[in-house]
Parts: structure tokens; C-alpha cells; sequence
């Protein structure tokens, strides 16, 4: 079984996060380097908190994720959500977003160079004129770092249940030749007594999970791959941000690596 296809403990697992204060900081960056949006975009969604977030502000918000079990449960939640089953690097819609993003991790996914600039043309394709692009990787600093910013092992809670978290440990090598590494992942979440003086009942949710470390050149790199294979979708890089306040990567308390993108005006000639 897939930690994917468990996704209350998943999103659990991610109760750490300020969801509505990432939102703020996403709407902010897209009236500062795109436009207000009405529409918006999630990719990769899993449990959509993010675009469960924007359409809970009115905004009309769709999610797209690979996983059936994270798409039920996304629509479950948010009857007022569009969700859609696909591919990130290989969907089209009928509608074109003022805002797109792609959060936490997720193109951790992608795995080869090939996938991401594909990733990256869908992405484009699907941008209003003037709309922007946010995407949330991690930090190169958490693996080419002496001090990583994050830690392998957390708790979190909500409403009485309780997820202790381990997601890859120093003994999930990261392979230098295709920066790939198998993280092991366990999340054992701990519910109340279904009845008073009962036990507490707990689940234990565990699975392998490749993901590809990415660096900002490299990232540089598939958006010249993108542009050179669709030049009509091409992205440029129009701001990086080192978390959700608005800090550069470069500064000390940077965690995350925050991509904003826009299309490329492509200039005809007369």
C-alpha cells in the first residue's frame, strides 16, 4: 500500500504547515508578479489543502492529481472544488488559470530532466496572459547543506489525533549519478478510544518513496529545455523566495526553494 493512498494520514502528516498563511503569501506573489486571481491551478494536489484553501475564499480553484485515493478524498472535502485525475506532466484542460501552483515537493516526482521540462510546457500552456506560475521545491541546502533546514522526524496533531512522522532517514543514500534517493517513509497515526476507557486506536502507514533532488540550475536547465522544444509555451523565472515570507533563497533562514514563472513573450517579426 501507498502512503498515497492513505490521505488522512497524509495531510495529517502535514499539519505542520500554516496552509492559510502559504495562501496569503501565493495570492500576494501572484498580484506582484502576475495578476489577482480569480482562477487558480493546483498541480500535483494530493489532498488539496491548498485549493481547498482558495475556493474556500471564493476563488475558483481546480486540483489535478495522479492518485484516485487523493482525488476521492479532495472532493469529499470540498464539493465546490473541480478535481481532475492526471498526470502533471501530460493533462489538458479546457481552461486557461490566472494562477498555477505546484506545492511542497512534489516535483520531487519528477525524475529526469525530460519530465520536468514537460511538467513545466504543461504548466505554460495552461497560464492566462499575465498569470504566473508558483512552485514549492525543497531546498538545496537540505542535501548539499552541513545543516539541514528540515528534520526527518516530527509530530503533529489535529483535533485529537496525533501523526508521528518519519519520512527518510541518513540511511536513504542519495545516488550522486542521478540524485535520486528512496526515502523510507512511516507515518503511525494514534486516534481516541472509539469509546470511553477504550484503547486508542493506531494505524501504521509506511512505504518507499523515490524522489529526485532538484537544484535551481537544474531547474534553470529544463526551462531551456521547455523553451527549445515549445517555444510558443516557453516560461521565463521571474522570482525566487527562500520561504513564504518574502526572503531570497540565499538568506540564512531559507528553507524552501520558491520559483515564480511567467510565459514568455515571444516577439514576432513584420
Amino acid at each position: 500500500m501507498s502512503i498515497y493512498d492513505d490521505p488522512a494520514a497524509y495531510e495529517l502528516s502535514c499539519a505542520f504547515r500554516d496552509v492559510p498563511a502559504e495562501v496569503d503569501a501565493l495570492l500576494r506573489w501572484s498580484a506582484r508578479h502576475g495578476r489577482t486571481p480569480e482562477t487558480v491551478l493546483e498541480l500535483a494536489a494530493g489532498p488539496a489543502e491548498h485549493a481547498r484553501e482558495f475556493a474556500r475564499r471564493g476563488l475558483k480553484a481546480t486540483a489535478l492529481d495522479l492518485s484516485p485515493a487523493m482525488c476521492a478524498y479532495a472532493a469529499a472535502r470540498a464539493p465546490e472544488l473541480t478535481v481532475v485525475q492526471a498526470d502533471m506532466t501530460d493533462f489538458e484542460l479546457p481552461e486557461r488559470f490566472d494562477l498555477i501552483v505546484t506545492m511542497l515537493d512534489s516535483t520531487a516526482h519528477l525524475h529526469t530532466l525530460d519530465a520536468m521540462a514537460a511538467h513545466l510546457t504543461r504548466a505554460a500552456a495552461h497560464l492566462a496572459d499575465g498569470a504566473v506560475y508558483i512552485l514549492e521545491m525543497s531546498h538545496p541546502g537540505d542535501r548539499l547543506g552541513t545543516e539541514p533546514s528540515t528534520s526527518t522526524e516530527w509530530t503533529t496533531e489535529r483535533d485529537g489525533v496525533t501523526a508521528e512522522v518519519r519520512w527518510g532517514s541518513l540511511d536513504d543514500a542519495l545516488d550522486p549519478l542521478t540524485q535520486l534517493v528512496d526515502d523510507h517513509v512511516l507515518i503511525k497515526v494514534t486516534e481516541p478510544p472509539a469509546r470511553p476507557g477504550g484503547p486508542a486506536r493506531v494505524r501504521v502507514v509506511e512505504g518507499t518513496v523515490p524522489y529526485r533532488f532538484w537544484t535551481a540550475t537544474e531547474l534553470e536547465a529544463a526551462v531551456r529545455v521547455a523553451a527549445a522544444e515549445h517555444p510558443g509555451t516557453a516560461l521565463e523565472i521571474t522570482a525566487r523566495y527562500g520561504d513564504f515570507a518574502d526572503v531570497p533563497p540565499t538568506d540564512p533562514s531559507a528553507w524552501r526553494l520558491i520559483t515564480v514563472f511567467r510565459r514568455k513573450r515571444v516577439s514576432s517579426r513584420t
